[in-house]
């Protein structure tokens, strides 16, 4: 079969089901340092808190690594999820912006047992400069292009303020970065065949709050008065 062939033959999985490979890895990770062998689909969705026909259609895209009666061999088909996610290999990954978050995402440790290794840590503050943080130096951003030409980066983490993320995502796809994890709350723009992932702690928090409200206003049986359906009346003098 030719390259182009092959190419236009392999297998697509929904964006829905990549977002759900690393949490079946994590799963499966736990269950391997349990000492579990085998589980059946439903001892793996219930440990990675989904459905177990939504987990067995997820991993049917993957191949039938499954034994009717028996279940998964918990070592292989966590060895073919991580191959499948590309974590089988060793990812150098730069983190620029080294405040409060920049520490603690430099000091954590899930970066190097999941296939990451940060290779240098950028901050344009002078005064940060040679710091050990984990073990590794913290240098000017100005390195930025350096590093990533000899450390073969690919993935970049932004953990800056908002007014200086984008200036940081344009100089690291202008590097040759084509994979960017952002902290900074700002919206990126980049160019077509750079993929941006977002982490937004105060959204996850607003969501929760918003749970947190419908379970309250369903306990007490109404909303309170300005607010619709879960959502707060918007007045013109709020605008």
């Amino acid at each position: 079969m030719s390259a182009r062939n092959s190419s236009e033959t392999a297998r697509v999985i929904p964006e829905a089901t990549v977002a759900r490979l690393p949490v079946y890895l994590r799963a499966l990770t736990a269950l391997s340092e349990s000492g579990i062998r085998t589980c059946s689909s439903e001892e793996l969705a219930t440990a990675a808190g989904v459905n177990s026909a939504k987990l067995r259609k997820d991993l049917s895209y993957l191949g039938s690594y499954g034994t009717r009666g028996v279940g998964y061999d918990v070592e292989y088909l966590r060895y073919q999820i991580a191959r499948e996610i590309g974590v089988t290999q060793d990812w150098p990954v730069v983190i620029v912006g080294i405040g409060n978050l920049g520490h603690a995402l430099a000091n954590y440790s899930g970066f190097r047992s999941r296939g990451f290794r940060v290779v240098a840590l950028l901050d344009a503050d002078p005064e940060r400069h040679d710091e050990l943080v984990a073990g590794v130096a913290v240098q000017p951003f100005d390195d930025l292009e350096s590093i990533v030409e000899e450390h073969g980066v690919a993935i970049g983490v932004i953990a800056t303020p908002a007014l200086a993320a984008q200036n940081v995502a344009d100089r690291m796809v202008a590097a040759g970065i084509s994979s960017i994890l952002n902290f900074a709350p700002a919206v990126l723009t980049v160019p077509e065949g750079v993929d941006v992932r977002k982490v937004d702690l105060s959204i996850e928090l607003q969501i929760l709050a918003y749970h947190e409200q419908r379970k309250a206003h369903g306990a007490q049986g109404s909303l309170p008065d300005g607010v619709a359906d879960g959502v707060p009346e918007v007045t013109e003098a709020a605008l």
